[in-house]
């Protein structure tokens, strides 16, 4: 066998060991996104469930303070309103996680939720026999544990979301992921402190 030949035999098995590895690279960053996308997708699930906890109570928290405070008409209503629109925006940012304007309506669409709560619940305050009927004091304990819980489920949510962004922009994933359909960031979701980041302040 010439020299040409055996030296033909080695670029080639060299190539081939280059297209092999470059192949089980790409493998292996296409398994991370796929894993890291779906982290971050059912840690906004988690979040998912709390907010449409947090959506069920109050339609029983409404109905638990309309016969004391009937004539707070405005208030309830609020309150109505602004669940409405919690839940259109739950809805919309459950399609897509990656949507920062989704997400932007979801923040703003809770923390108007928890400051039409906060004014019930201030209200509420002025109705000492509302405020010792067992039923009022159990959806507040309720509420505040869901609250808590929203909080560690957002949390968790941002961290993974991070952590997918992160791997993304890197190199070599970056040059990748457009190619394999990972092309927008995971949106983060940021409560202020005055919206849902603290639960409403009552003292039953």
């Amino acid at each position: 066998m010439s020299g040409a030949v055996i030296a033909l035999l080695v670029v080639g098995g060299i190539l081939v060991l280059v297209v092999v590895v470059g192949l089980l690279f790409g493998i292996s960053i296409y398994n991370r996104l796929v894993t890291l996308k779906n982290r971050f997708q059912n840690a906004f699930a988690q979040i998912e469930v709390q907010l449409k906890r947090r959506h069920d109570l109050i339609p029983n928290l409404v109905e638990t303070v309309k016969g004391y405070m009937s004539h707070e008409r405005e208030t309830l209503e609020a309150v109505i309103q602004a669940r409405a629109a919690a839940v259109s925006g739950l809805d919309a940012a459950a399609k897509d996680p990656t949507s920062d304007a989704a997400m932007q309506q979801l923040a703003g669409a809770e923390g108007a939720l928890t400051g039409a709560l906060g004014r019930l619940m201030v209200v509420a305050e002025q109705y000492p026999d509302l405020k010792a009927t067992q039923n009022m004091q159990q959806l507040t304990e309720e509420l505040t544990s869901t609250e808590n819980k929203v909080a560690f489920a957002r949390q968790a949510y941002n961290d993974s979301a991070t952590s997918y962004n992160t791997y993304k922009q890197t190199f070599p994933p970056v040059l990748l992921a457009g190619i394999f359909g990972h092309r927008a960031d995971a949106a983060l979701l940021d409560f202020d402190d005055a919206e849902i980041g603290e639960a409403p302040k009552v003292a039953f």
